[in-house]
């Protein structure tokens, strides 16, 4: 069976390999399974129901979620009729869901629950343009998602060759999705991907799951372009999909089903590495020993290609005695783990990969649907997002940036003309804005071109690569890069405060709160070795003078971070300008500003 629209996934896996769990999601602490039959035949009904609430072909609906079987009924429902899916993040503040409803002219809104119909129902544009609301779950909105389904199961059988009709009459160019990209500045655009986007880029990523790939846990969100690519990569193979529960109940979750392959982002990699990292200071005597030892033998692992035979033989004697305890704290069956969304510390990696838990690091982006590269089992290079897929033309314009051509290249930004040909040239390059290294077909980031800056001594710098290396050190959450036109470049660093607190019973410091941390001088003289330490690594121009502690912490609600966990970088500036102007009042060029 050729698949042309992304609706067939689903046929293609009821055809070839129907499961009893093909999709599963935890709730209340217990597991709920969705054969592959449930999920078409429910997606037949939604189909339907939408059918007799009169959508048609280019209408859309905006769903707020979180991951669960039903998020994928309705897009598959959706798409059969060709009614365009625009899934956004369930975090957002009301502002932005009324301008994406209003910028989408989105027809019909469906939340997951009541969290996140309290967050959208008060959002001008459902009043102003009385906007139906629905739910999976019961709330105050207008109805149920189970409405919409029984209404479509009574009326299927009239509705039945209409439905029929509506798949037949789409193609693979017509527009399968509208994705609001997050964003660092300004308001979202919305990427407009279309049914051969996403197949092309599916299709091509099956050349790096391995065989034996029978379960995988999905806990990234699915309104990210990646995890929904991955659904349809999942479905298409016959893996069983399992939906974690909540971030605090992942690990157990992990432990529970024994998934061989998720996908994450290098944060979740960095606190599993910090837990460890932790639990092996507790050690004493030769086990503390063994355990550090089988750390630094594994930070110069370069694959199963590397020559160093004594390196091999001492880390086949570490995954007896340390790593196999690792393994079995994320299910003991892992065959891959993919990372994306930031870049990906090569330690990391090594790490991983030393203790037979491959991470492999791949690059992307919303408008290329997404993958562009991806590192493969049999050739993991850290430090670089690996070799080229087989749809992805790329080249390096003279300044650094990447740019790409093929199959997966959006059909441009919804309603944003003007914005589109300024990303995509005449010649029909999509411009990324990330700078980067091409050697051969193997791809490396070095930064994002419009985050470089200028020091007043002519040198550019790239903050991402610098920030990257600096949270290598656990005591360091997240830090930003600064110094734009002065001499020297600085640091606004959020702690570790979990880790520092952690650390300071060991030396019996203990803190009341977050202030007392970044005033304390012994933490402040540690960030300071540490960072030390880090600036070895570091080009003399970009290395890190001074630096200033704050006492919050950064994330997607506070505003410092995008949903995608980005920093924004001006929203942090214009929050800490006074500290960044207190930086840099000093004349002399080092020195560490006590917060």
């Amino acid at each position: 069976m050729e698949i042309k629209r992304t609706f067939e996934f689903i046929e293609y896996a009821l055809a070839n390999y129907p499961k009893d769990d093909a999709f599963s999601v935890k709730r209340n602490g217990k597991w709920e399974m969705f054969s592959t039959q449930d999920i078409k035949q429910k997606a037949d009904f939604f189909s339907s129901g939408l059918i007799s609430l009169g959508f048609k072909k280019g209408d859309k609906i905006l769903t707020i979620s979180n991951n669960r079987p039903e998020w994928n009924i309705a897009d598959i429902g959706m798409e059969q009729i060709g009614v365009i899916h625009v899934p956004v993040y369930p975090t957002m503040a009301t502002s932005e869901y009324d301008h994406i409803i209003n910028h989408s002219d989105a027809k019909m809104v469906i939340t997951a629950k009541k969290e996140h119909y309290e967050r959208v129902k008060n959002a001008p544009v459902i009043t102003s343009k009385n906007i139906p609301v629905y739910s999976f779950e019961k709330t105050d909105a207008n109805g149920l998602f189970n409405d919409i389904l029984n209404t479509g199961k009574e009326n299927f059988e009239q509705n039945s060759g209409k439905l029929q009709q509506m798949k037949a009459d789409i193609n693979e160019k017509d527009i399968s999705s509208i994705i609001y990209t997050s964003g660092t500045t300004g308001q979202p655009k919305g990427v407009m991907l279309t049914h051969k986007n996403f197949i092309s880029n599916v299709l091509a990523q099956v050349c790096v799951v391995p065989e034996g790939v029978n379960k995988a846990i999905s806990f990234l969100p699915l309104n990210h372009v990646y995890e929904r690519s991955l659904n349809f990569l999942y479905t298409y193979l016959g893996v069983s999909i399992y939906y974690a529960e909540s971030p605090e109940t992942l690990v157990a979750d992990i432990q529970e089903v024994k998934p061989e392959t998720f996908a994450t982002v290098p944060r979740l990699l960095e606190k599993i590495y910090d837990k460890i990292y932790e639990k092996g200071r507790e050690l004493k005597g030769i086990k503390k020993s063994i355990f550090f030892s089988s750390l630094r033998s594994a930070q110069k692992y370069e694959g199963n290609k590397s020559s160093n035979m004594f390196l091999k033989a001492k880390l086949a004697f570490d995954n007896k005695l340390v790593f196999d305890k690792w393994r079995e704290a994320l299910g003991g069956n892992i065959k891959l783990i993919v990372s994306g969304g930031a870049a990906l510390q090569p330690r990391l990696a090594r790490v991983f990969n030393a203790a037979k838990i491959p991470v492999i690091e791949g690059y992307g982006l919303t408008e290329t649907s997404p993958v562009i590269s991806v590192n493969r089992l049999d050739d993991i290079k850290p430090g670089t997002v690996g070799k080229l897929l087989e749809t992805s033309e790329v080249k390096i314009a003279p300044d650094g940036e990447i740019l790409y051509k093929g199959p997966c290249l959006m059909k441009g930004y919804y309603k944003d003309r003007e914005r589109t040909e300024e990303e995509i040239d005449e010649n029909g390059w999509f411009h990324t804005g990330d700078m980067g290294e091409l050697n051969g077909d193997i791809l490396k980031i070095t930064g994002r071109k419009k985050e470089l800056f200028k020091l007043s001594t002519g040198k550019y710098v790239a903050p991402q690569l610098v920030e990257n290396i600096m949270k290598e050190s656990p005591f360091i959450e997240q830090l930003m890069v600064i110094g734009e036109n002065e001499r020297y470049c600085s640091a606004l660093i959020s702690p570790a405060f979990e880790y520092i607190r952690k650390w300071g019973e060991l030396h019996e410091i203990t803190f009341k709160n977050n202030s007392e941390i970044i005033k304390n001088k012994q933490v402040i003289e540690k960030i300071k070795n540490e960072i030390d330490e880090l600036n070895f690594d570091v080009d003399d121009s970009m290395r890190i003078k001074k630096f200033a502690l704050v006492c919050e912490e950064w994330g997607p609600d506070t505003g410092e971070l995008s949903p995608t966990l980005k920093l924004k970088r001006n929203f942090i500036f214009n929050k800490y300008k006074v500290r960044i102007d207190w930086l840099y009042e000093k004349t002399d060029d080092e020195g560490y500003v006590l917060s």
